[in-house]
């Protein structure tokens, strides 16, 4: 399974399809977030399925009250996408809410159940914006414990974490919960706004199922070689 999720952070549908064309056959899924979908809409996504995009990870995370949430959830369910994600802050009931509306108009549909996972901590807060911005007390990690359990006890799929909380999630939450990491740069790499990182082969060493890696590789001089050397580092 190639692990590599690769973010399309472009502002047009043209760059978009551009990328899942050079590298369709060298990362595991495409990360379609807020910047492409404000810009170029949500045909991007019948635009990037139709260039090869076998798996779309719809990054919106949703939320709001959870009447709200359930209800955009229900629209990009019919997206045909692969992933989406919510905010685990939203609560119980919104993180429930989400994962019942996805299951319940992809039956109707008649397409496969997109997996829903939930935002943690997003990997540009250490624990110094955490305790004295956000003003909430205890450790990065105690949190990120916390929501990731919260969030199977509502149903989810998963979390997005960092790298750095991969350990403590799998102890509290088993082996087939799916942890989603971000903030993963190669040696070497610009960690970029990313404060809590990790090298991929470190990620998959402590039992991340999934690497969301992008500059690294959109920015290198070949950006397939760079896709297929991460992918070799994390098989040794």
């Amino acid at each position: 399974m190639n692990k590599i999720v690769l973010p399309l952070d472009v502002d047009t549908a043209e760059k978009a399809v551009g990328l899942v064309e050079l590298l369709k056959d060298d990362v595991g899924a495409f990360k379609v977030g807020l910047e492409l979908v404000n810009s170029a809409g949500l045909d991007v996504f019948a635009k990037i399925t139709q260039a090869g995009a076998g798996k779309i990870f719809y990054d919106c995370k949703f939320h709001d009250i959870p009447n709200t949430v359930a209800g955009a959830c229900r629209a990009a369910a019919a997206l045909g996408i692969w992933m989406l994600n919510v905010h685990c802050t939203g609560g119980f009931a919104m993180m429930k809410a989400t994962k019942d509306a996805a299951a319940e108009q992809s039956a109707k549909l008649g397409v496969q159940t997109p997996l829903v996972i939930g935002v943690t901590m997003l990997t540009s807060i250490d624990q110094d914006t955490l305790n004295n911005v956000i003003r909430v007390p205890g450790s990065v990690a105690d949190e990120v414990v916390h929501l990731s359990v919260l969030a199977q006890k509502a149903g989810l799929d998963g979390v997005v974490a960092s790298p750095h909380e991969i350990e403590v999630i799998r102890e509290a939450c088993g082996p087939d919960f799916v942890i989603v990491t971000p903030g993963v740069r190669p040696t070497g790499a610009d960690i970029g706004d990313q404060k809590r990182v990790m090298t991929p082969a470190e990620a998959v060493a402590k039992g991340a199922d999934y690497l969301v890696i992008g500059r690294p590789i959109t920015k290198a001089d070949d950006p397939r070689a760079a896709a297929q050397q991460i992918t070799s580092s994390c098989m040794r």
